[in-house]
């Protein structure tokens, strides 16, 4: 099996194993990965995450030329921009996952740091998660945000949209977007309620430990 044959069905698998979770719904969300040659393997546009063709998974080029496969999601730009600002990514997931939106729809959330401080595995499989605001699906300027950034957080949530997480495969990328999610969910059932966060110096001591990027 080639390694592109071998990516594409990894993609395949993994797509599948978050839409059957219900992370994902319908043709929405999408993911990318580069591979070691330098191109990209990305989910075609207007597809299922549970009934991807492994075979139509587009093949793009360094210059995300569209190589072989069908057409790419149109979500291109929140893509490159992390490859581009972030030179350790290998892969990024992009979902609508309901309770993340739904978490970026609240008026009280900390846009510099979405997710608040409740378990470990939250601050060190994401860092601080940054709430863009709403673009509407396919605006390069979702590329811009993310440029903007400059490199320094590896998940977001666009408002009303989804989260996007970088990483340095897919399987990590996949495990930091399950972890979001599960975040997103423990904070919305404790809402209205006054949580054990985990302290300042908790915090500390996961980031020093697990050399995570807390700016």
């Amino acid at each position: 099996m080639s390694a592109i044959t071998k990516a594409r069905e990894q993609i395949t698998v993994m797509a599948k194993s978050l839409y059957d979770r219900g992370l994902t719904h319908g043709s929405t969300g999408n993911i990318s990965m580069r591979l070691d040659d330098g191109t990209y393997l990305v989910t075609p546009t207007g597809s299922s995450m549970g009934f991807l063709d492994p075979a139509r998974i587009s093949h793009l080029s360094e210059t995300w030329a569209l190589l072989s496969g069908d057409v790419p999601t149109k979500e291109i730009p929140l893509h490159t921009a992390f490859y581009e600002t972030r030179g350790a990514t290998g892969a990024v997931v992009h979902l609508h996952s309901c309770h993340s939106v739904a978490l970026s729809l609240l008026p009280e959330i900390d846009q510099d740091s979405v997710l608040p401080p409740l378990t470990a595995y939250g601050i060190m499989l994401l860092g601080k998660v940054k709430l863009l605001p709403f673009f509407v699906p396919g605006d390069t300027a979702m590329g811009s945000a993310i440029r903007g950034l400059a490199g320094k957080r590896s998940a977001v949530i666009l408002a009303n949209h989804g989260p996007c997480v970088a990483a340095k495969n897919l399987e990590a990328a996949v495990y930091a977007m399950e972890e979001l999610e599960a975040t997103a969910k423990l904070a919305l059932l404790l809402r209205g309620t006054s949580p054990s966060l985990l302290a300042p110096e908790q915090i500390s001591q996961i980031v020093t430990r697990f050399d995570v990027d807390w700016t």
